[in-house]
Order: C-alpha cells, then sequence, then structure tokens
C-alpha cells in the first residue's frame, strides 16, 4: 500500500509540475507535437519575438511585473514556468470564466489530478482510472488514464466559453478597449472558436483508446496554419460599366483581424497579354492611438482609425480601371503580423517573421 502511495505521488508530481509536457507525450503524441509548436506553447517573450519585442518596450517590464502571464503564462510561479507559456494543465483546468468589464477571468479547478474535456456522445460522463481484476487476477480490466481523470461534463469545453478568459476583450488601464474578440463564436456546440480554431485532423487522441481524428492542438490562427481558416473568407468578382467590384466576406463571428498591431491587405493584379498590372492596395486596419497619433496599446485612448473588415461583414470594393475580355482579375487577401509603420518603433525592422505578407486567400477570374 505505501509503495502504490509513493508512485500516486511521484506520478502527479511529474504530470502537474506543469513544465514537463513529456508526460502528456506518452499518450497523445500527435497533439503534443502540434502543441509544441504552437503560439499557445511559445507565448511569452521566451520564444515569440513580436511579444517580446512589446514587452522590452513594455512600462511594466520596468518595474518588473509581467502582467501579460495572466494570459500567456498562466499561474506560472517563476522564469521556468513563464518559458513554458500556456501549458496542457492551463487550458485542461479552467472550471469557469468570470466576466469582467477590463478582462474576463479564469477560474481553475482544485482538483489537479482532473482534466476537462470535450468528446460528442459522451457530454455527462466523467471517466475515473480504476483497475478491475476477476478470475484471480487472471484478467484485469483498465479504465481511464493513470495520469489524470476526464471530466466531459464542462460545457463551456463544447462551445468555446473555455476560451473567452484570455479572448473575449481587454482595457487598459485607461478602460479603453485595446482589443475584443466578442463571444458571438463561443455560443454553441456546432459553430464555435474550438471547431474552426482547432478543426478536426487525422490522428488518434490517445494512445490508450484509438481515434481517427482528433481536435487540432497547433490552434490555427495568424501565426499557425492559417490556411485552415481560409474557408472562412470569401473572395468574389463583378465587372461592371465603370470596372469592376471585388468583395470580400468575412463569415467570421469577429473581425477579421483582432490584434491591434495587425494589418491586412486587398491585393488586386490585372494580367493580360501585354502586361500584369498591379492595382492599389486596399488596407483594412484598425488603428488605436491618442491625442498625439498612434500609441502602444498601454497608452491609447481611442480609436483613430478603422477599416478592419467586421464580423460577418461583406464589403464590395471597386475598382475603375478598364479589363477586358479574357484579361485575368488576380485577387489576393493576406496580412502582415505587425503594421509595418510600427517596426521601427519595436525594433523589429530585422525580423523576417514580422516584416511577411502572409496570403489567406487568393483567387483568379476570368473576364467575360
Amino acid at each position: 500500500m505505501k509503495k502504490i502511495l509513493l508512485f500516486v505521488i511521484a506520478l502527479s508530481s511529474l504530470l502537474f509540475a506543469q513544465s514537463d509536457t513529456e508526460t502528456c507525450k506518452k499518450c497523445h503524441p500527435d497533439i503534443v507535437n502540434e502543441f509544441e509548436g504552437s503560439m499557445h506553447r511559445n507565448a511569452t517573450y521566451y520564444d515569440d519575438e513580436i511579444h517580446k519585442a512589446v514587452w522590452d518596450i513594455s512600462p511594466s517590464k520596468a518595474k518588473g511585473e509581467y502582467s501579460c502571464a495572466e494570459c500567456h503564462a498562466p499561474n506560472a510561479k517563476d522564469e521556468k514556468e513563464i518559458a513554458q507559456g500556456i501549458t496542457c494543465v492551463s487550458c485542461h483546468t479552467i472550471k469557469d470564466v468570470e466576466q469582467h468589464a477590463g478582462a474576463n477571468k479564469n477560474v481553475y479547478s482544485e482538483d489537479k489530478k482532473t482534466f476537462f474535456s470535450a468528446e460528442a456522445g459522451r457530454e455527462g460522463e466523467k471517466v475515473i482510472y480504476k483497475q478491475e481484476s476477476s478470475m484471480f487476477g487472471m484478467n484485469k480490466t483498465t479504465t481511464g488514464s493513470p495520469y489524470h481523470d476526464i471530466d466531459y461534463t464542462n460545457e463551456k469545453y463544447y462551445n468555446g466559453q473555455m476560451c473567452m478568459g484570455c479572448h473575449s476583450h481587454r482595457e487598459n488601464s485607461s478602460e479603453f478597449m485595446i482589443c475584443e474578440t466578442g463571444e458571438a463564436g463561443a455560443q454553441n456546440k456546432e459553430e464555435n472558436c474550438i471547431t474552426c480554431h482547432m478543426p478536426k485532423v487525422e490522428g488518434t487522441a490517445t494512445t490508450i483508446r484509438h481515434s481517427e481524428k482528433h481536435a487540432y492542438h497547433g490552434f490555427a490562427g495568424a501565426h499557425k496554419k492559417p490556411e485552415m481558416l481560409s474557408q472562412y473568407v470569401d473572395l468574389e468578382f463583378s465587372k461592371n460599366s465603370n470596372g469592376f467590384d471585388v468583395m470580400v466576406t468575412n463569415k467570421a463571428p469577429h473581425n477579421l483581424m483582432l490584434h491591434p498591431l495587425r494589418v491586412a491587405q486587398l491585393r488586386v493584379k490585372i494580367i493580360n497579354q501585354k502586361e500584369s498590372k498591379s492595382l492599389e492596395t486596399y488596407t483594412f486596419i484598425k488603428v488605436i492611438g491618442n491625442e498625439g497619433g498612434p500609441s502602444m496599446p498601454w497608452v491609447a485612448n481611442q480609436v483613430l482609425v478603422d477599416s478592419m473588415l467586421k464580423a460577418n461583414e461583406r464589403r464590395v470594393v471597386a475598382y475603375k480601371d478598364v479589363i477586358k475580355k479574357g484579361d485575368k482579375v488576380e485577387v489576393e487577401l493576406g496580412y502582415y503580423l505587425v503594421n509595418p509603420k510600427a517596426l521601427k518603433k519595436l525594433n523589429l525592422e530585422g525580423s523576417k517573421k514580422a516584416q511577411s505578407f502572409t496570403t489567406l486567400k487568393k483567387k483568379s477570374f476570368i473576364v467575360e
């Protein structure tokens, strides 16, 4: 009995140190491999150069207060744990989300041996690890995982509400809203932030119980696998007597870009036998700042410019350029992780990641 108790204590210590995903990898190799390359795992100034650039000029750094840790390194107690970013434990022990005006707050379960999860058809189940013997110990039946119990009953893991502790909204100290996703996309089981950003992909979720697919734990977004999200934007073309229109539709329940540093662009070319002509770039942007102009989020108190594509918006962009039958109109929608005008301020002029233009969707149309 004493040996069993020591084993359980050692096992719990290994798992819940929060810095060792190798334990999780024993049963969830595909998921952990995805997770280790995700922006959740690489959320702090140790691994994200853009986050570090903002942090380096933040007044909180001068005070020695990593104020971003609440979401970028939840429950971290020291630098070693901050370096781990968001962990498996961070997300799977969120019991509830408190609603607040400035920013929501995650409420974590005190039972660190139980993980919350979601699986269709198991909404009312709790799986507790146990081993049963029969036939004088000759036959043994194992239920669950030896590392943690599983609670499938938390509805927030089915409708996306568990994401809203960090991803709903955030005000600065002046009570100015610097970013806001909103909760329209975290209302039902059929379509929510989890189904979009963690779509089902090939591979078993666990080695203990085989499944054909699992929820993608690389977290598709602006940094990672944006092609997974291309289905949520649409590009259309229409010729008219004055030229042509390009229609851009955002099917997401939130703005096309949410982070105040990001910029999206619509790039259009007319291609024919004589030339390839690039037209004026159309920019989707939200600039925040104060009376002195654009600023960092912590001193912003107003929106200076807002042409960002809104939730569920279909925007018509008109072009007065002459096009002829047989011409090809090439349309590309993409984005920068950092507004090019902010690169110098953030000392990111040499950063390939910050300066790269990422294509979200590209389509070509032949003029008839």
